[in-house]
């Protein structure tokens, strides 16, 4: 049974999966898992050993290792003897973004430290992907953002921060600026992230107006994005899709712009799992 691996290394964090082909050539999906270490030559071998470990895999099993992630280029030699082959990030966002959302056609949105953006079409049995560009808002935004304004440099601190959040006291919506109800724009839209900010806005408060400044610029770019190509889904992937306070900013805005944000099972592992079915779409 051919075994295909997939490896995403990031600088501290390396995210691997695996497909099996059985013997009527179907992809079987092997459940992925992530690993932390200082550096990403560390996180590789772990997360492999791991991985290898868990699912009873022997180094014979395995077909081919496809890498990709910024800390791919610190891989130049084989793994445990296995050769590996670096492919396309862009590629294999779009690949996976597809995969897991099971459409064949797609603005795909990468929310990791910074944000990117891909068009992924399938055409005759193959997907084809167009990098479009991106913003450096993401998810280092977020954390640096949170460490200096209000002390907290972890996602989970972040995330119970903002529960208790309110937007009134941190951001200018329209309804703050007009009072025609005629106004064709939601009177709930975000006029100005953090224009509003006031003297009472409290710890809570700010964590959620720079959550919802984060996903509210991906959102636009991606809703641009989606016009330009004449689609209406966009599939969210990324660690930053985990986030409550985030993706719920994405659940608000799909009426008001006619675009319909789609966050799939495994949304955070998309890139890793599209870096494993380059196997299949080189």
């Amino acid at each position: 049974m051919k075994t295909v691996i997939g490896i995403d290394i990031g600088g501290s964090t390396t995210k691997i999966v695996g497909f099996r082909k059985d013997s009527n050539t179907e992809n079987n999906l092997i459940e992925p898992l992530f690993v932390r270490a200082t550096d990403a030559i560390t996180s590789v071998y772990g997360a492999f050993g791991k991985f290898t470990m868990q699912n009873g895999l022997e180094l014979s099993d395995i077909d081919r290792v496809l890498m990709t992630g910024v800390g791919a280029s610190f891989i130049d030699k084989p793994l445990y003897s296995l050769p590996c082959e670096k492919v396309s990030e862009f590629k294999c966002v779009g690949l996976g973004g597809l995969y897991l959302s099971g459409l064949d056609d797609a603005i795909v949105v990468s929310m990791g430290t910074g944000t990117a953006l891909i068009h992924a079409k399938k055409q005759n049995g193959k997907v084809n992907t167009e990098y479009l560009g991106g913003t450096g808002v993401g998810g280092g935004t977020l954390l640096g953002l949170s460490k200096k304004m209000i002390g907290v440099d972890t996602i989970e601190h972040l995330e119970q921060l903002c529960a208790e959040g309110n937007l009134d006291n941190v951001d200018l919506r329209i309804k703050d600026i007009s009072g025609d109800k005629s106004f064709q724009i939601n009177e709930e839209i975000t006029a100005s992230n953090f224009g509003k900010l006031s003297d009472i806005a409290n710890n809570n408060d700010v964590a959620l107006g720079i959550c919802n400044m984060v996903a509210e610029t991906v959102a636009m770019l991606a809703v641009f994005a989606a016009r330009s190509y004449g689609l209406k889904n966009v599939v969210l992937t990324g660690n930053l899709t985990t986030l409550k306070p985030i993706a719920s900013v994405f659940d608000g805005l799909e009426k008001n712009f006619g675009v319909k944000f789609i966050i799939p099972e495994l949304s955070q592992f998309s890139t890793v799992i599209g870096a494993a079915l380059c196997d299949n779409n080189p």
